[in-house]
């Protein structure tokens, strides 16, 4: 439960510092992240990008060999960065 509190206060924090990227992220970028490839995730690259694009980060939520996890992925100067997280 504390890990639970912990990360979601994590997350609220990160959303309040993420700004929209100055160049819009394509899909050619984010299927070079192998998440579509390695996790089952509920939400079409188009939503995805449009979340990125809008906000500068998109968390989730995946499958990872029947395993439930969060993806969290953040829009930077440098491309595409991604973490996963076990639920």
């Amino acid at each position: 439960m504390k890990l639970l509190t912990a990360l979601i206060l994590t997350l609220v924090a990160c959303t309040a510092c993420s700004l929209a990227p100055e160049k819009p992220f394509t899909k050619d970028e984010l299927y070079k992240t192998g998440i579509y490839t390695y996790f089952t995730v509920n939400d079409s690259p188009e939503s995805v990008l449009s979340a990125i694009n809008k906000d500068g980060e998109v968390v989730l939520d995946a499958k990872y060999r029947n395993r439930a996890v969060w993806i969290k992925i953040l829009g930077k100067l440098e491309g595409l960065t991604i973490q996963v997280i076990d639920k």
